[in-house]
């Protein structure tokens, strides 16, 4: 099982950046289909998937809403997954996870992911 720890979380101005970070530890994979990836849940809406990235090729794969605005980054080193925001809107306020999975087929689903983290909570306003 692969811990999870995000951080970098906030309030934030309409139109301003946040930088999350996600932490992996225990028993990560070296499958090449392990990937890491960010959903978000805002309240009374169901959890959807943001961005996600192949721990060992790099492909990234983002939803349309997030698609120019977001960027997935890894550093395997550090075992760390970023998700640099720019250009934020309140519809992005939100409780965002990080989550680690090997299915491929399903890497933009919650299904496709066996570990989450916790959450960390990012709130834009207008």
């Amino acid at each position: 099982q692969v811990q999870l720890v995000e951080s970098g979380g906030g309030l934030v101005q309409a139109g301003g950046s946040l930088r999350l970070s996600c932490a992996a530890s225990g028993r990560t994979s070296s499958s090449s289909s392990y990937h890491m990836g960010w959903f978000r849940q805002a309240p009374g809406k169901e959890r959807e998937f943001v961005a996600t990235i192949n721990w060992s090729s790099g492909i990234t794969v983002y939803a349309d809403s997030v698609k120019g605005r977001f960027t997935i980054s890894r550093d395997n080193a550090k075992n760390t997954v970023y998700l640099q925001m720019n250009s934020l809107k309140p519809e992005d306020t939100a409780v965002y996870y990080c989550a680690a999975g090997n299915s491929y087929s399903s890497r933009r689903l919650p299904s496709g992911y066996d570990s989450w983290g916790r959450g960390t909570q990012v709130t834009v306003s207008s």
